[in-house]
């Protein structure tokens, strides 16, 4: 498994402002839709249908889940004429996103085959 460089690192030990900021961030990642439209959003701006195609859940669903990014401070929005458009707020985010597929694509390819 790949893990980033000691330069990567954070540069001084975490308090506990910072751990409870980055498990509320990995909650809000540890759902399955959630993650998916990051993951659509690390490719540029999206709008609402662009993503309900892209995650495969009902457009409500993704409305709501839309609406938990961006009031977390995860996505930005923009007004298009009437639709809205969607982006990540930052790359950290599309690294911490890539990231957490990697290791799930390891974690994947590591395990022994099905008879």
């Amino acid at each position: 498994m790949h893990l980033s460089s000691a330069h990567d690192a954070h540069p001084r030990s975490p308090g506990e402002e910072q751990f409870a900021l980055a498990a509320e961030l990995l909650a809000l990642l540890g759902d399955r839709t959630r993650l998916t439209l990051l993951h659509a959003l690390t490719g540029g701006e999206a709008d609402v249908t662009t993503l309900t195609e892209a995650c495969g859940a009902a457009r409500p669903a993704v409305s709501q889940h839309l609406a938990r990014l961006r009031l977390a401070g995860l996505v930005s929005t923009r007004k298009e004429g009437r639709r809205v458009i969607y982006s990540l707020r930052d790359g950290h985010l599309r690294r911490l996103v890539g990231e957490a597929l990697n290791v799930a694509d390891h974690r994947l390819s590591d395990r022994p085959p099905h008879d």
